[in-house]
């Protein structure tokens, strides 16, 4: 199990102490661009909850609360307007390379991204 950090960089961004690129915002999740994208579009959306990865947020979050907040995924997908298809990745644990610890789901696209894991996204 995971503790929780408030200080990592999103829970940073959810209160407001360092700026980003929002795409979409509503009272269950952000979503802001990726600052070191790997896609044409990339960009994260992030639950306003703190959890760390999948199984947390799961454990954590309200039959309510996990609807609204995929409901806020799918609104930043129609946003972005992924002509041709997108990609969702989590990472989750030292073995999927997951960097912050908190949930967040990568939206990717913009172009044909290949196999399911392409080298430059391998460590996203």
């Amino acid at each position: 199990m995971y503790k929780y950090d408030t200080e990592n960089v999103f829970a940073k961004i959810l209160r407001g102490e360092i700026n980003c690129r929002k795409v979409y915002e509503d009272d269950y999740c952000l979503s802001f661009h990726d600052i070191t994208p790997l896609a044409p579009v990339h960009v994260l959306c992030i639950p306003k909850l703190q959890v760390v990865n999948f199984e947390t947020f799961m454990s954590i979050a309200t039959p309510q609360f996990s609807h609204l907040f995929f409901s806020g995924l799918s609104n930043t997908i129609k946003i972005l307007e992924l002509q041709g298809g997108y990609r969702l990745i989590s990472n989750s644990g030292e073995n999927a390379i997951q960097t912050v610890q908190h949930f967040h789901i990568h939206i990717l696209g913009g172009e044909s991204l290949g196999g399911l894991l392409p080298e430059r996204i391998k460590n996203v």
